[in-house]
């Protein structure tokens, strides 16, 4: 992975993390254990400190940046959707970004909690733990059901497993001119997105 370090201060990757090698990290990161950084990211961190905890993750093309002295971070098993963007902002321990919001700074998103795709969080919003936020500027729509937490949780194992697989097998490969006979379909465990769930 591109991996800078500014004034002497290096990036911290744990060995049981999983950051993709186009992702870019830059000074005061610090990424935890079991943690998956998808393709395309960008945490720079310097200005701010950012902090990845055990178990999260933050998947393809997000960015992560903070104003200096302030801290970005994704608490234990949080959870950033394709795109996000997290300037200066806490994302709490189990809580879930959906793909494409933008958090901004000093904002907290409570444990549990969903911000919904495409939200705007305004600086230093607050909401108390398990918040469905949505919208722009997001607004507090509802509480989420036991069932609906139970689902981001099964979301973020599911990449929680991916780091393992990332880690195992994942390597950079020239494609095949044609598909081979009987060809092998990727194992995702059977993992299927909230629309495709029986009531």
């Amino acid at each position: 992975m591109p991996s800078y370090s500014i004034e002497g201060v290096v990036p911290v990757v744990h060995p049981s993390a999983y950051v993709h090698p186009t992702a870019v990290l830059i000074g005061d990161v610090w990424i935890g254990p079991d943690c998956y950084v998808g393709p395309a990211a960008s945490l720079r961190a310097d200005f701010g400190r950012i902090v990845l905890k055990q178990g999260s993750n933050v998947q393809d093309t997000c960015v992560m940046h903070a104003f200096p002295g302030m801290d970005t971070v994704v608490e234990k098993n949080g959870h950033v959707g394709h795109g996000a963007i997290l300037h200066g902002c806490i994302v709490g321990e189990n809580a879930m970004v959906g793909m494409n919001a933008v958090v901004m700074d000093e904002a907290h998103i409570a444990p549990r909690s969903i911000v919904g795709a495409c939200a705007f969080v305004k600086a230093k919003f607050t909401c108390e733990p398990g918040s469905l936020i949505v919208g722009s500027p997001a607004k507090v729509m509802r509480m989420l059901s036991d069932k609906e937490i139970e689902w981001k949780k099964k979301g973020t194992e599911e990449y929680q497993r991916l780091t393992l697989r990332s880690l195992a097998s994942l390597q950079e490969v020239q494609p095949l001119a044609e598909a081979e006979p009987d060809r092998a379909r990727v194992d995702a465990s059977g993992y299927k997105p909230k629309y495709e769930q029986s009531e």
